[in-house]
């Protein structure tokens, strides 16, 4: 493992041309820094994510537009309108038009990529000039060369043995030269098209890009000073937490917490590289460090909090001491793409959950499974998330919890599976107060 380390900086991070100067000088605060990885500026890729979605006219399209080139115009302002710089950012947006006029006749989600990455193209773009302006030896680089894909387009999978090839051969190079910026989130199929790996998938692209440089650590710049004790927005007594171990950070990231995407801990875990996330408005408040182990192992860590989860509940008599039914349950599931994240089972029924789940369950997965159960759809829910350690193997850990959130109707638990999590579902609009509720009494100051 070398010394290299890599900057990640979010959307929020590079809203403007401010913004960017406050990033500007977290690079040069750090020599051993060499690629800068980019997320569009914010409220870019909402546009541009309207705009690939063919669902408006042309008043409106033209409207979206002038948004979002009011967001480009705006840093260029700030840095005094080169001309090459100019000429590119305004190709870039002729192109989008383009795009999105092709995509109000016939949307397709390779269509919507190409669209879409555009926005790391520009954010990338400027941010060159503008680290040139301040003396930087900074280099534009295309992440499309190297972060090979399969054509599952709006949710890549990224090709690891040809990223690490691609990295050798066309990154690490430039990287042992000078400040490389290049973009998140997208990539390339085989076919050359643009790709996306999904939204969040920027912190996921600085995460495998770290792993295939052989870097010693990958930093998550955004707009809050790392990882809190539960959503600050929620409960004000949050609190950041200095270091946290990655079982703890994966689980709270898969579980709700929006500071993390859930992919990014994949790649630092194989390769034991410590992540750390900060603020890029407040780098002096420090972060928090993700590691493999920390010398603090607190029963109880952090709370996270996913909504619009929907709770399927499947029953059949033939279930019982039969052999075969969750494999034909899951087959279906898997044809459709449909991931499961918690489950529960009795004798006749099976009662699972689905993250944003009444998007997936359409009438062909519905009248598929009513093949073989009854089905029983509950939407309104959201899962709760405790993270700590050894919380299984942990008297009364469970009894604390209940006592903490009174006479709240839970509909399903899981515990046990891990001993880092305990989670549960409630109606939605008792979440936030079931959160308040267990922070005073579980992680009280």
């Amino acid at each position: 493992m070398n010394q290299t380390v890599v900057a990640k900086f979010g959307g929020t991070s590079v809203a403007d041309a401010d913004a960017m100067s406050r990033c500007a000088a977290i690079l040069e605060q750090n020599p051993d820094t060499r690629l800068a990885v980019l997320s569009a500026s914010s409220g870019v890729t909402n546009l541009l994510v309207a705009l690939a979605s063919g669902n408006h006219g042309p008043a409106e399209r033209e409207q979206m537009l002038q948004q979002l080139t009011a967001i480009e115009q705006g840093i260029l302002d700030s840095l005094q309108r080169p001309e090459m710089l100019t000429r590119h950012i305004e190709d870039i947006l002729n192109h989008i038009r383009e795009l999105a006029d092709s995509a109000a006749i016939s949307p397709t989600k390779a269509l919507s990529d190409e669209i879409v990455a555009q926005g790391e193209m520009m954010s990338t773009k400027l941010f060159v000039e503008l680290l040139r302006s301040r003396g930087t030896d900074a280099v534009w680089f295309d992440v499309r060369k190297v972060m090979r894909t399969d054509d599952r387009f709006s949710r890549a999978t990224p090709d690891l043995v040809t990223l690490k090839a691609e990295v050798e051969k066309e990154l690490k190079p430039l990287c042992d030269k000078q400040l490389v910026v290049t973009q998140g989130f997208i990539g390339a199929a085989p076919d050359g098209r643009t790709t996306t790996l999904g939204r969040g998938g920027s912190d996921f692209s600085a995460a495998l890009l770290t792993e295939a440089l052989n870097a010693s650590a990958v930093q998550i710049w955004t707009d809050v000073p790392g990882i809190y004790t539960t959503d600050p927005r929620l409960v004000s007594e949050a609190r950041a937490i200095p270091e946290i171990s990655f079982s703890e950070a994966s689980e709270m990231a898969t579980f709700g917490a929006k500071v993390l995407h859930p992919a990014t801990l994949q790649p630092a875990v194989r390769c034991q590289i410590p992540v750390f996330v900060g603020s890029s408005r407040a780098p002096e408040e420090g972060g928090t460090w993700i590691r493999n182990s920390t010398p603090s192992q607190p029963l109880f860590r952090a709370l996270a909090l996913r909504r619009n989860q929907v709770l399927l509940t499947l029953t059949s008599q033939s279930m019982f001491q039969a052999h075969g039914f969750l494999a034909e349950v899951f087959g279906i599931l898997a044809k459709h793409k449909i991931s499961v994240d918690l489950i529960t089972t009795s004798e006749i029924s099976v009662s699972l959950t689905l993250d944003a789940g009444a998007e997936l369950l359409t009438e062909e997965v519905k009248t598929e499974l009513g093949r073989h159960c009854h089905l029983k759809v509950e939407d309104g829910l959201a899962l709760v998330a405790l993270i700590g350690n050894r919380m299984s193997e942990s008297g009364g850990t469970a009894s604390r919890v209940f006592q903490a959130i009174g006479d709240v109707n839970i509909r399903m638990i899981c515990y046990g599976a891990s001993p880092h999590n305990f989670c549960f579902l409630v109606e939605e609009d008792k979440a936030t107060q079931v959160i308040a509720d267990l922070h005073k009494e579980l992680l009280p100051a």
